[in-house]
């Protein structure tokens, strides 16, 4: 058909909360779908598709990306941590949350949870890059992550409680 054109594969390897993975991908695949669609790994949320909301956020490399705007197929070789990475050992019975998930549960800094992994995600790059930032900085950073619910106060609470709980680190 006029217009239809073959897209081959491109083979790409990452390492996923840990894991490594080898895949041969559509090159216009996003970083989101190829979690969600291909790996199974929905706790990242697909709000808008437009880079506006946040909800998609995952750490890449140790920053944090909108994963509906990354295409895969250029992450060759990139280390990705989705939520379901943060504190893979959480389901283990006793395994504790990350320091970040159990701030937000103690700070009541979510509610309906839909923005939860994105903005958990979020604060955990910035508290990576900057281990004690004043609540300016901590509104300023997580202001790419949109919450319906209106939890901001919360998140700004729980994000300082954890970095005082993370050690700067």
């Amino acid at each position: 058909m006029p217009g239809d054109r073959l897209v081959e594969g491109r083979a790409v390897t990452l390492e996923v909360n840990g894991h490594p993975c080898r895949l041969t991908i559509d090159p216009r695949l996003s970083l989101l779908d190829l979690l969600r669609d291909r790996l199974g790994l929905t706790g990242a949320k697909k709000g808008c598709d437009h880079g506006q909301c946040g909800a998609c956020t995952l750490i890449v490399d140790g920053r944090a990306v909108l994963g509906c705007l990354t295409l895969a197929a250029r992450l060759d070789g990139a280390r990705v941590t989705s939520i379901e990475g943060l504190a893979p050992d959480a389901d283990d019975d006793g395994g504790a949350l990350h320091p970040m998930q159990q701030a937000f549960i103690d700070h009541d800094a979510f509610q309906c949870g839909y923005c939860t992994p994105g903005q958990i995600l979020s604060a955990v790059a910035l508290i990576a890059a900057e281990p004690q930032p004043d609540d300016a900085r901590i509104r300023e950073h997580m202001s790419g992550n949109l919450c319906r619910c209106a939890a901001y106060p919360n998140i700004v609470a729980a994000v300082r409680a954890a970095a005082d709980r993370m050690g700067g680190a």
